[in-house]
């Protein structure tokens, strides 16, 4: 007798909107932020600690923190003041002891980080046909600045503020999808992240996952284990933008 093959999953319809993880997916924090360090250290008389490995140091703390947050039971705060934190406790490991200013110029350069060659093209590409929005852990005010900095064409900032509640939480992705009047599955999120979009697939968003190998400077990233079969997969956002017509 024969065995009649596995009834396949009808394909998910194509999304109505996109949201973007914007750390790492559409700037690039890491050449942004020790561009600010460099001159900072410098007038500290602190040559000897590279800027890049400093702002290594401060990023790993967030990707640790943020899963950390949603732990604590904590009232949500805006992203400046989890900068802020994670910077006092770098500079205390470091023995460097910065003024407030310097301390503020750091924690205001998330404010304006650059973005990737391809960034502003693919978005304004796909923003013909759908709406394209934030589902970032910045608040709002920190993403209007990065976007006005850097030319981003969103069309709303969504996520981490309008939640109240940091990714990977559900909510962070769920409250995105419900301010566009969508069903989770209506949803895309474009992210250079598995820990990320294996938690927004969670929730029950579609999937595209954009590679960054320079994020970290050439070293791989550290969610490597949430890899999965995303349902859209780019090499950059204009490819993207184009497998959607765009």
């Amino acid at each position: 007798m024969t065995t009649a093959p596995a009834a396949k999953a009808p394909p998910k319809a194509p999304p109505k909107a996109f949201a973007f993880d914007v750390f790492g997916t559409v700037v690039d924090w890491r050449t942004s932020i020790a561009a600010v360090a460099a001159p900072v250290l410098a007038a500290a008389g602190r040559g000897d600690i590279d800027a890049f490995a400093f702002t290594d140091a401060w990023r790993a703390r967030y990707i640790v923190g943020m899963r950390a947050f949603g732990q604590s039971g904590r009232s949500f705060v805006k992203l400046d003041v989890l900068h802020r934190e994670m910077l006092d406790a770098v500079l205390a490991e470091l023995s460097l002891d910065l003024g407030e200013g310097d301390r503020q110029t750091l924690v205001l350069g998330w404010h304006k980080l650059g973005a990737w060659p391809d960034s502003v093209e693919g978005l304004t590409r796909l923003k013909q046909r759908f709406p394209i929005v934030t589902c970032s852990n910045g608040h709002v005010a920190l993403m209007v600045n990065m976007a006005r900095h850097a030319g981003l064409p969103w069309d709303a900032i969504l996520g981490a503020e309008i939640a109240q509640a940091y990714k990977p939480a559900p909510a962070a992705y769920i409250a995105t999808a419900q301010a566009l009047d969508l069903a989770p599955g209506e949803l895309c999120l474009v992210a250079a992240h598995h820990g990320d979009l294996a938690a927004a697939r969670a929730a029950g968003l579609q999937c595209a996952f954009i590679p960054r190998p320079l994020e970290y400077g050439g070293a791989p990233a550290p969610d490597l284990k949430f890899e999965q079969q995303w349902e859209y997969r780019a090499a950059d956002l204009i490819q993207l933008a184009g497998q959607f017509g765009c």
